[in-house]
């Protein structure tokens, strides 16, 4: 089993990173304030003016720590890391199925629908005693279809486009009915709808932001078993983005960051006062909102689940690696089929 490294995040604007010995080392105002043996690093993400110097990015590249750099908001700025690694052969026979991989796109949704219904069904399980009448029965209504989508999918005879076209109708489902889900008292932290450039509100702002930590760790993943990040099946090809990355976290985005965005509203660890509207309309966390959701992000990703197809406990940060080395496995052509992670 792959261990579980550590991604040190920095948010202190004019914070600076530097090589010391062995050791990354962060200062503000030139004094130290955290120090991290290298080796048990796996990435580093930086938010908005952070100084890195260049011993510190030769050092990561050469051990294969990614560095990614953010903007302050959390928009995805750049990437810095060694040189590509994997095998040629992999990575062809990614090519190869890119263009026709159906059964790939149709593991990807189901486990996708799947993990949107299971986060809902939670909540009726959980709360549903404490729900009006009418708030139940929406919830009811939305799963019911839900598992109609799913059925839809599973035919075999489902071309790409036409599991794509379910895939959004049922975020349109999911979506429709997040705000059912939220127990927070703040008004302010209601649901509409979802906007993401740039979030309007602020459970957008807070699941943009996780968004983009789970698509970092994705592709992260797809680097280290020797995948192409930028070539998916899901998302059609576009310069510039992490289709293969934005693939594995279809499955992963209902049950790490909804899930995550919804505990922390709903047990007020974040308040309407740990987010702030932009004069152009846009919400983002504040730092301390910020430095919340990344403690809580850490923690959740120590929590261990059964992999349901591994039959193996791992905690929740090494499940786009193991996502990402059965997809490896299915194209090298030792699984039959690709299996979705399906949370429960």
């Amino acid at each position: 089993m792959k261990k579980l490294l550590n991604t040190v995040y920095v948010t202190t604007e004019g914070a600076a990173l530097k090589k010391d010995g062995e050791a990354l080392v962060a200062e503000i105002e030139g004094a130290e304030r955290a120090r991290v043996p290298m080796h048990m690093l796996s990435s580093v993400v930086t938010f908005g003016p952070i100084l890195i110097s260049p011993a510190l990015i030769g050092a990561c590249a050469e051990r294969g720590i990614a560095m990614a750099l953010l903007a302050r908001n959390g928009r995805f700025q750049a990437r810095i890391e060694g040189p590509v690694t994997g095998n040629v052969l992999l990575r062809r026979a990614q090519y190869a199925r890119a263009g026709t991989g159906a059964e790939i796109v149709r593991s990807i949704v189901l486990g996708k629908v799947s993990n949107q219904r299971a986060v809902i069904r939670r909540a009726l399980r959980d709360y549903g005693d404490e729900m009006k009448t009418g708030t139940r029965t929406t919830l009811e209504t939305v799963t019911d279809r839900l598992a109609q989508i799913l059925r839809r999918v599973q035919l075999r005879d489902a071309t790409v486009d036409e599991m794509r076209g379910s895939e959004g109708e049922a975020a349109n489902l999911y979506f429709g009915a997040f705000d059912h889900l939220i127990r927070s008292p703040d008004p302010e932290l209601r649901w509409t709808a979802r906007s993401r450039r740039p979030p309007r509100d602020a459970m957008n702002a807070l699941l943009s932001f996780l968004y983009t930590l789970l698509t970092h760790d994705c592709r992260s993943a797809c680097e280290a078993v020797g995948l192409d990040p930028a070539v998916g099946f899901l998302h059609r090809d576009r310069p510039g983005r992490p289709s293969l990355a934005l693939d594995l976290m279809e499955e992963l985005r209902a049950p790490l960051a909804d899930r995550l965005a919804l505990s922390l509203v709903n047990r007020r660890q974040l308040r309407a006062g740990d987010f702030k509207a932009q004069d152009g309309g846009a919400v983002l966390l504040t730092d301390e909102g910020r430095k919340t959701v990344l403690t809580t992000w850490q923690e959740r990703k120590k929590e261990e689940r059964l992999h349901p197809f591994l039959q193996e406990k791992a905690p929740f940060g090494l499940v786009p690696f193991l996502q990402a080395q059965l997809l490896a496995r299915h194209l090298r052509g030792d699984l039959e089929a690709y299996p979705p992670w399906f949370w429960s």
